[in-house]
């Protein structure tokens, strides 16, 4: 899912990862290959959100989804894999326009 600016600080909150931004030279290819993300990424490799549906917690909720995770100790290489949930939940506000 592609979020807000509203909605990728209050991911940083609780993730402890960087956004990719969008003019970043990998953003075209990683869009290319798994459709359109705001991408973070972590000492463990890519990540990204996907809608998650829950009853108990307010407002839109997204679980972090792992895409690819580093091939090399520089962590200057990606490994793709399939999508593997994480069972980590951030909680998004609606965005007030």
């Amino acid at each position: 899912m592609k979020l807000s600016a509203t909605q990728v600080k209050q991911t940083m909150t609780q993730l402890n990862a960087q956004v990719l931004p969008d003019d970043h030279p990998a953003v075209a290819q990683l869009n290319s290959v798994f459709g359109e993300h705001t991408f973070f990424v972590d000492t463990s490799g890519l990540k990204v959100l996907e809608p998650a549906q829950t009853s108990d917690m307010p407002g839109q909720t997204g679980e972090v989804v792992s895409l690819a995770e580093w091939s090399d100790p520089e962590l200057t290489s990606l490994r793709p894999h399939e999508p593997e949930p994480t069972g980590v939940l951030i909680t998004l506000e609606p965005s007030k326009h």
